[in-house]
């Protein structure tokens, strides 16, 4: 199977890789804000629940700040792929 870039002409790659690369970074963007608003409701419900030994309020804590975490390891990964990209774009 032939490289797509002897396919296309590289410009042409370049620019799909620079596309690519900037939906990935709107991606980014976007999680940064889900990430915020993870926080927000996360401080939300300690100010409402404080004090409280709940289980299950402790157990939503939790899981609030894992889902923060997990959303800090996506965009970290989707960096990696934009700098991959943008490491084979430059080898063109």
């Amino acid at each position: 199977m032939e490289d797509p870039v002897q396919m296309a002409g590289v410009e042409e790659v370049r620019a799909g890789i620079a596309l690519a690369n900037q939906k990935a970074s709107e991606g980014i963007a976007a999680l940064q804000q889900a990430t915020l608003a993870l926080e927000e409701a996360q401080q939300a419900l300690a100010t409402a629940t404080q004090g409280s030994s709940q289980e299950e309020i402790q157990h939503a804590y939790g899981m609030l700040a894992e889902a923060t975490q997990t959303l800090n390891g996506v965009q970290g990964t989707v960096q990696a792929s934009i700098s991959s990209t943008e490491g084979y774009a430059g080898r063109l």
